[in-house]
């Protein structure tokens, strides 16, 4: 998801690779119809100790902007946005009629593919199990679903819920037309009869947080569905969150207070709320917010975000030339930073510090590549997403789930940055061109898995052999042959591979094959692997588990081929799994 404001943070970063880096990734904004100025680079290397802003927020749309009250759930027609935003926080009162049967689930098709070259298995022992709830949440654009009808949404919450997602956290903007989305969301959550929860994730780079009376169109989203069946409460209060707020005062007379007065304290009884922001703050600053948040949202743990080229390039004798590659001693040392906890503790001792029963809610992302150029958002990058970071990230936050509340995944939806895991369907911001034909849908079968294991402390025993595996469409060297952005910031960070995660109900052979001549045979226990082998331009995606001498998946992608001139730039990730 982008904002058109981008907040970095970076502190100083050790050969150790421990340090935490706080920026703000700008997000690809899909709001239509809006009017943007933007001037930024992706985050660099700071070498200051203490975190310092390195770009300053540019508003992209004016300040006059009038924004849609939220609308009153209709059940039987499509909401209207042509509410006006009342000021008053007083709660109305909604009768919801709950469905007495589930609907049917729609039937949904996956394209197929595999891959292989290192292997690694997951821990093969148990979390510590605890009664505590845990949620596993999906952030949806609601800025994407401009098309979308409540089947639309009916359909993703399905197919969500049958991947261990507990809800969506719903990112809602300035544009006029989203509230009647956010109502349709919650009708068809509704109407699945699955249990399926929402709630509002404030994109605070989109709506305007100068005024008192700019809160009033958050508090108006929370008392409509503060009541709503599907709304998610926690610790008995209505549950919110945001992207960004860290500069918003609401009229008064700092950040704190116009959190407090105008949003928190206004809201009560059946409409008050848990508040847990995702505010790009040095968590040490936390504290301010005392009796203002129920807790913290970390947005940027979802990738090794402080991991740059010039971080590399800086390392002393790890590396020489970068542009001749990754020497096999720095992949080494990257792929320790992948899923790494550090960016987790910083946050949960600093909440700890601020008395007990505060919420800690990480992130978890599969991918990260944007690509635009200076005429819209200006923002093309990557990511370090190698050796199998979803995978990775997802078994770190297993171990140390007693300190983890609540996962999010970034994201179901968010094409602009690549790290969608749902459909490509609704409107894209502007991201076709590396998008589109590059489905995510089969990273749903590892989010199954490791949602699984996060909630209940045990690694769940496959009942059904799986394989997913995926790749970039050209390698990190090519030389587009037409691309006026150019190639990505941080692109020589990457490596030529194809990754492969297999999900076996007891030993078997696994083969990945790249080419005729190019193949990788691993023999793979019970449980999950990981697997990578090297992929060369002209290279394909095709992988076998075989068992007792019968072939039990033969996947391969019939629409992806390892370029090797590229038309354009495309860092963003081909994944196939086996249905």
């Amino acid at each position: 998801m982008v904002s058109l404001t981008m907040l970095v943070h970076f502190p100083l970063i050790v050969l150790s690779f421990t340090a935490l880096s706080l920026a703000s990734p700008l997000r690809s904004i899909p709001h239509r119809h809006r009017q943007f100025s933007r001037n930024c680079a992706p985050p660099a290397l700071n070498s200051s100790a203490v975190p310092s802003s390195s770009m300053t927020p540019t508003s992209y749309v004016s300040a006059n902007t009038a924004l849609a009250s939220v609308p009153a759930l209709n059940s039987s027609a499509v909401p209207s946005s042509s509410m006006t935003p009342s000021s008053s926080s007083a709660t109305t009162t909604i009768t919801y009629q709950v469905p007495t049967g589930t609907s049917s689930p729609p039937v949904s098709s996956k394209t197929a593919s595999a891959t292989t070259t290192t292997i690694s298995q997951a821990p093969t022992g148990t979390a510590s199990p605890s009664v505590s709830s845990k949620y596993v949440i999906a952030h949806f654009m609601v800025g994407n679903s401009y098309p979308f009808t409540v089947d639309n949404w009916l359909a993703d919450i399905f197919l969500a819920h049958s991947s261990g997602i507990d809800g969506f956290a719903l990112n809602v903007g300035v544009d006029d037309w989203q509230p009647s989305q956010v109502a349709n969301a919650y009708q068809a959550a509704l109407q699945s009869g699955t249990g399926f929860k929402l709630f509002m994730s404030f994109d605070m780079t989109s709506l305007p947080c100068s005024t008192a009376a700019d809160a009033a169109t958050l508090r108006t989203y929370i008392t409509t569905y503060a009541t709503h069946p599907n709304q998610l409460l926690y610790n008995g209060r209505v549950m919110a969150s945001t992207f960004s707020g860290e500069t918003c005062t609401f009229g008064q007379g700092s950040v704190a207070s116009g959190w407090s007065t105008q949003f928190v304290q206004q809201l009560t009884g059946s409409s008050a709320v848990h508040f847990v922001p995702s505010f790009f703050v040095d968590p040490s600053q936390f504290n301010t917010y005392s009796g203002v948040i129920g807790g913290m949202f970390n947005w940027n743990s979802g990738w090794p975000i402080q991991v740059t080229t010039s971080f590399v390039s800086s390392v002393p004798g790890l590396l020489g030339d970068i542009a001749s590659g990754l020497s096999s001693a720095v992949s080494s040392a990257l792929s320790n930073l992948i899923g790494s906890t550090t960016p987790d503790d910083t946050y949960i001792s600093s909440l700890a510090a601020m008395g007990g029963g505060l919420t800690y809610m990480a992130a978890v992302s599969p991918w990260f590549f944007t690509h635009y150029g200076p005429s819209s958002y200006n923002k093309n990058w990557i990511y370090l997403s190698d050796d199998h970071l979803y995978a990775s990230r997802w078994e770190s936050l297993i171990k140390i789930r007693d300190q983890v509340d609540l996962v999010q995944v970034i994201s179901w939806n968010d094409y602009g940055e690549s790290h969608y895991i749902g459909p490509i369907e609704g409107e894209q911001p502007m991201s076709q061109a590396w998008v589109d034909g590059n489905d995510h849908t089969g990273w749903l079968n590892l989010t199954s898995y490791y949602a699984s294991a996060f909630k209940t402390g045990t690694y769940p025993t496959p009942t059904k052999d799986q394989l997913i595996m995926w790749s970039r469409p050209h390698s990190a060297a090519a030389s587009a042959s037409s691309d006026p952005v150019g190639r990505p910031t941080n692109y020589q960070i990457t490596q030529d591979k194809v990754w492969a995660v297999v999900l076996a109900t007891s030993p078997a052979t696994v083969e990945l094959s790249t080419s005729s001549t190019q193949s990788q045979i691993f023999n793979v226990p019970a449980g999950v692997s990981k697997l990578a082998v090297s992929i060369q331009p002209g290279g394909t995606m095709h992988g076998t588990l075989t068992r007792g001498g019968q072939t039990v998946i033969d996947l391969q992608s019939t629409s992806f081929t390892f370029e090797a001139e590229p038309t354009t730039y495309n860092f963003n990730a081909h994944v196939v799994a086996s249905s």
